[in-house]
């Protein structure tokens, strides 16, 4: 069962970063309310490409991740590019970058992105384990439930 929930909650993260991506790709001021990034000139084509790389690549891995039986290391890749992009942040923020809570709501969507990766990726690797018929439903040995 936690399996289904998590398989699920990687597609629901998987299919709103994903949105994000392309948002940013089609429209990359998108990215300007959303991370108070400024984009003029010529920076616009870079902000499409690496930014809504990052997103894509991480949207996909995760999805790949749930859906694909034996690949739940796959969504060790976003938690892996998340992972980074925090750290990233926590050094600027403790080398005296600014701080603004558009970069407070990016560290803790971040944070919580590792911590779902990284929990499915351990969840979904482990081995299933079949019911023991002797145990009954419950495990009481007995054939009995609670």
């Amino acid at each position: 069962m936690i399996n289904w929930v998590l398989r699920g909650a990687l597609l629901l993260w998987a299919a709103l970063f994903a949105i994000v991506g392309v948002q940013g790709v089609l429209n990359p001021a998108s990215y300007t309310e959303t991370f108070g990034i400024l984009i003029d000139g010529v920076a616009a084509n870079t902000v499409r490409a690496d930014l809504s790389s990052f997103f894509l690549v991480a949207s996909a891995s995760a999805a790949i991740g749930a859906l694909v039986p034996g690949w739940s290391r796959a969504v060790l890749v976003p938690g892996a590019l998340f992972g980074t992009a925090l750290l990233g942040r926590l050094l600027g923020a403790g080398m005296g970058d600014l701080v603004s809570v558009e970069i407070v709501r990016a560290m803790i969507i971040e944070t919580l992105s590792v911590i779902l990766m990284v929990g499915s990726w351990w969840v979904l690797s482990r081995p299933a384990v079949a019911a023991d018929p002797a145990l009954g439903s419950a495990g009481l040995g007995d054939g009995t439930a609670l």
